[in-house]
């Protein structure tokens, strides 16, 4: 019984619902009456939603609608693949010729190598490899088709290649599902793909873990309850019942194990119940027992109307009973496709018996990997499976075997519970199945969530990065404690504005591994459609503002007041608000690097390199005035220029400010040293010289002054305010198309 099922089966069996009796006729027979064969997928969807409101007058959409299926029914899937060829580009191994060598090789055979003509599409310094060379086959509902072969031998090449994870470029051949082609919008729907590695967040429990998966990928029009129902009869077929409570975990924290982590890892992929399975050596790293329980899932999952394929290095005795079909590959080719039963029978024709007592597919693996090892390869046992083949194709052909197509099987499946994202009632062919399950604010919602529940149960990283903000704003405020309005405290204002700007932007650089830890987490559940980017980048902008807050207003209770900085309030609140900027426009750079460079050590070098660069160029080193031409670009480009020029405004454009008086002119000259009297003699000599009157309490220096000092003529604080969050959302759009672009789960 279908794990969907079984949370809405009645408890009388065998009394079915007017509506059941209802659908299987619609299945059986009512296509031919009810619906023109050229009908949409979306049209039959609609007669099938309204035959049932007749007959029920449940109003429920038709993919919610969980049925039994557990009486006896014809095949309603076939995935076909024929002719599969897939190559790539690698560099060509350059060899010396024999004249420039000291031994190995002679001339003859040099001057061979270099006189041969280049194959097809091959050059001196690459060569085509061939990763898939014309591999058919299929793989039906109800039972497990398992890919074996040795490390290299194509295995989870072809699973890609199935999954529509290869470009088109270089790869050839069909897939077809009842004989049509699929389209990738249709298969992201249909289908999930479980990745060899366990991508879990690791503080989530594993409920939590599925019931974030079911947000996802059910549909906005399920209710909560149904979501919640969903996720316990997964966990129970999961055999997750006593883990169910317990965190995922990883290196730092103990969880699940190892077999149970990777069932989940199934669970998350398998909840909206897709009638396409395709696993990536679920079994790797498990021992005999938790391998077997897990193939054991995989098999309860076909048994309710899946197609699961899945490819496997080495089946224990005991798996072997649980799959239905092998395709064995070397070196990109079949040597054998057929049932396991087949085997013994196989390897005698070919004049290789198996053992009685022998472990079917170790003697298959070791023979293979003979025969790979003698001068022939394994020529002679691919066109021995072509022969076998063609046989027992002759022998076994059933054109009726399938019956339904694909409009109509995948229509009869959602009636029996399958698809459970379903598919639009929109009679346009081109809107057959929905692109996501739930509208982009949900998703939003739903991310935002899982990201500060994730973030609160490890509070350590928020607190060390807290801890950092105030280290740094209590050195600062100890070290400029109380500046006065001298020369030399103008001077130490510049410097304290400078660092504190920088500050704020290297802290900012502990955002750079939050991506790269989820990066392969986000390629995996978008490339089914579990959720938009945009709603990703949306969301994780918002989780980040409260943390963004919380440490602007502590670094500036913590400066501001202590250096003694001019303003009042409102000069307070608006270096709390450039402070708050800061870090928003330096958060947002890191997480647009953290999509673009894929090493966390990398994106550290790159981050500090940057931002020396951005405060070289802030105009504390050198005026604007000052910074040569060709490198005037690089001011502008600055993030620490405009956060630096809006608290210099803030602090300096009080025009009734005075901060140099009388003979303190000469305190930053060599004249500095000598006596107060001497000084304001010197004082007298200037005014007379000057004819203007100047004592010792005339005011010299204005904060204005200073401004134009420092070059800071153009634009406003509210301006330098505004283009500082300008870059904070330009980062955060250009982290949205680092996405879109080098984020895909395709082989080139």
């Amino acid at each position: 019984m279908s794990p969907i099922v079984a949370q809405n089966v009645s408890s009388n069996n065998d009394s079915p619902t007017p509506y059941f009796q209802h659908s299987l006729e619609l299945i059986t027979g009512e296509f031919s009456t009810a619906t023109a064969p050229s009908s949409t997928l979306g049209q039959l969807l609609q007669h099938v939603g309204d035959t049932r409101k007749e007959a029920t007058g449940d109003q429920t959409s038709v993919h919610e609608l969980l049925v039994d299926i557990s009486d006896p029914r014809p095949i309603q899937f076939v995935l076909s693949f024929n002719n599969l060829t897939y190559s790539v580009k690698v560099p060509r191994k350059m060899a010396l010729p024999s004249f420039f060598r000291w031994s190995g090789g002679s001339a003859t055979a040099d001057a061979a190598v270099i006189g041969n003509p280049l194959a097809a599409g091959d050059s001196y310094f690459t060569r085509t490899k061939m990763l898939l060379n014309d591999i058919s086959g299929e793989a039906r509902d109800g039972e497990i088709l398992a890919v074996l072969g040795a490390s290299g031998s194509g295995k989870s090449t072809l699973i890609d290649a199935l999954a529509n994870r290869i470009a088109k470029g270089s790869f050839k051949g069909n897939v077809t599902l009842n004989g049509e082609a699929l389209e990738s919008r249709m298969l992201k729907v249909i289908s999930a793909y479980v990745m060899q590695d366990d991508l879990l967040f690791p503080m989530l429990t594993v409920e939590e873990t599925l019931m974030f998966a079911a947000e996802f990928r059910l549909p906005r029009t399920s209710s909560k309850s149904k979501k919640k129902m969903r996720v316990q009869v997964l966990i129970d077929q999961l055999g997750l019942r006593n883990a169910a409570k317990t965190i995922i975990g990883d290196e730092g924290h103990r969880g699940v194990s190892g077999g149970e982590r990777r069932r989940v890892s199934i669970g998350i992929d398998i909840i909206h119940d897709p009638i396409i399975l395709f696993l990536d050596e679920p079994t790797s790293g498990l021992d005999s027992t938790s391998a077997f329980m897990v193939v054991k899932v995989l098999q309860r999952i076909a048994q309710s109307g899946s197609i699961v394929v899945m490819s496997i290095h080495q089946p224990s005795y005991r798996i072997l009973g649980l799959l239905d079909r092998l395709i064995f590959l070397s070196r990109g080719q079949t040597v054998y496709s057929g049932s396991p039963t087949n085997l013994p029978l196989y390897f005698s024709e070919f004049g290789h018996p198996i053992p009685e007592n022998e472990n079917k597919t170790e003697f298959a693996l070791d023979l293979i990997r003979e025969l790979e090892g003698s001068p022939g390869g394994t020529k002679s046992l691919v066109e021995f499976n072509k022969s076998w083949q063609s046989m027992k194709h002759t022998r076994d052909s059933d054109p009726d075997q399938l019956g339904l197509s694909l409009k109509e099987a995948i229509c009869a499946s959602i009636s029996r519970g399958k698809l459970v994202p379903g598919a639009t009632n929109d009679i346009n062919s081109s809107s057959m199945v929905p692109t996501f399950a739930n509208p982009f604010w949900k998703e939003m919602v739903v991310l935002s969530k899982r990201s500060i529940l994730n973030s609160k149960r490890m509070p350590e990283l928020f607190g060390i990065r807290l801890a950092a903000v105030l280290v740094t704003g209590s050195i600062l405020a100890t070290v400029f404690w109380q500046l006065d309005n001298s020369p030399k405290g103008v001077q130490e204002r510049l410097g304290f504005f400078a660092f504190a700007m920088s500050t704020t932007y290297y802290t900012c650089a502990d955002a750079l591994p939050v991506f790269l830890q989820e990066r392969y987490i986000f390629m995996r559940e978008t490339a089914y459609n579990a959720y938009r980017r945009l709603s990703y980048v949306i969301s994780n902008a918002l989780v980040a503002l409260p943390g963004l807050i919380f440490l602007s207003f502590a670094f500036a209770m913590a400066t501001f007041w202590a250096v003694g900085l001019d303003g009042g309030l409102s000069g307070f609140l608006f270096y709390f608000l450039i402070m708050f900027a800061s870090f928003w426009s330096g958060s947002s750079f890191v997480t647009f690097l953290s999509g673009v460079v894929p090493h966390v050590m990398l994106g550290y070098t790159i981050v500090v390199a940057i931002l020396a660069y951005f405060l070289l160029f802030s105009g504390f080193f050198i005026n604007r005035d000052r910074v040569p031409g060709y490198w005037i670009w690089f001011h502008y480009l600055s993030l620490v220029k405009y956060p630096y020029e809006a608290v210099l405004r803030n602090e300096f454009e009080n025009p009734s400010k005075c901060l140099v008086r009388g003979i303190q002119i000469f305190d930053n000259s060599p004249l500095g040293e000598i006596p107060s009297a001497m000084k304001v003699r010197l004082l007298q000599s200037v005014s007379k010289s000057l004819g203007v009157r100047i004592s010792r309490s005339t005011c010299m220096t204005t904060g204005l002054d200073i401004l134009k000092q420092e070059g800071i003529t153009d634009l406003s604080k509210w301006n330098c305010l505004l283009i500082t969050v300008a870059w904070g959302f330009l980062f955060r759009i250009l982290f949205y198309f680092s996405l879109l672009l080098g984020c895909k789960n395709k082989r080139s």
